[in-house]
């Protein structure tokens, strides 16, 4: 979808969700800010829901495709987890908004122990590839990227790989697997997003639900 072609300041506004902790624990932002689905997310198999705002709508997608469907129009706005921003890039995308809820780390982890100062060539299992490489090559390490999906402490468990890449919360599952954080790339929270077509063209009404979302906050970051 194009941007020029997808905005038509005659329809109503898309905000993007995904389901999970994210959409559970942004709900309550968008209810304080008197925008709520009209139906509940979890028992309803529609993917847009309408909202208390007759003009809103929620598009229900999946975590890792809220930045796409902001960037190229089919949604206005969206809430995504600063490590998928890092990942996918901010091409056509304004986070105005840190909502400062689904915390975690993006963190190297790995057996204790092990010394990411050696000149061994690690491999690194991860679905972070590009935030991975970065990090590695910022410090000069020469890694071997291997992507993957899910069950990220798998890998060393099996020899797969030395290290990984992965968004750490309390670092139960690390413990119970035997893994330690090892080094620390990026403090995560989820962060509101909007796109810059459709700020321009129905910049008033935005920035509304902005200071609204916004005003729910608490400590919040606008810029």
């Amino acid at each position: 979808m194009n941007n020029d072609s997808s905005q038509d300041s005659g329809r109503r506004l898309r905000i993007a969700l995904s389901k999970g902790r994210i959409f559970d624990e942004t709900l309550p932002l968008f209810e304080a800010a008197g925008i709520s689905p009209t139906e509940d997310p979890a028992k309803s198999r529609k993917l847009i829901l309408p909202s208390s705002e007759p003009d809103v709508e929620f598009l229900i997608v999946r975590a890792s495709d809220v930045p796409t469907y902001v960037q190229h129009g089919g949604a206005d706005l969206g809430v995504v987890g600063k490590d998928v921003l890092l990942e996918h890039g901010g091409d056509g995308l304004l986070e105005p908004v840190d909502l400062q809820i689904a915390r975690c780390k993006l963190m190297v982890a790995g057996f204790p122990g092990t010394d990411l100062e050696s000149e061994k060539r690690f491999r690194v299992a991860t679905k972070f590839t590009d935030c991975a490489r970065r990090h590695f090559a910022q410090k000069g390490r020469q890694v071997e990227i291997i992507k993957l999906y899910g069950s990220m402490e798998l890998a060393p468990l099996v020899g797969l790989s030395e290290l990984i890449v992965d968004v750490v919360d309390t670092g139960s599952t690390l413990a119970a697997n035997g893994l330690v954080p090892l080094e620390h790339i990026s403090d995560i929270t989820s962060r509101l997003i909007v796109n810059r077509v459709s700020m321009k063209i129905q910049h008033a009404r935005i920035s509304e639900i902005l200071r609204r979302i916004s005003a729910a906050v608490p400590a919040n970051s606008v810029s």
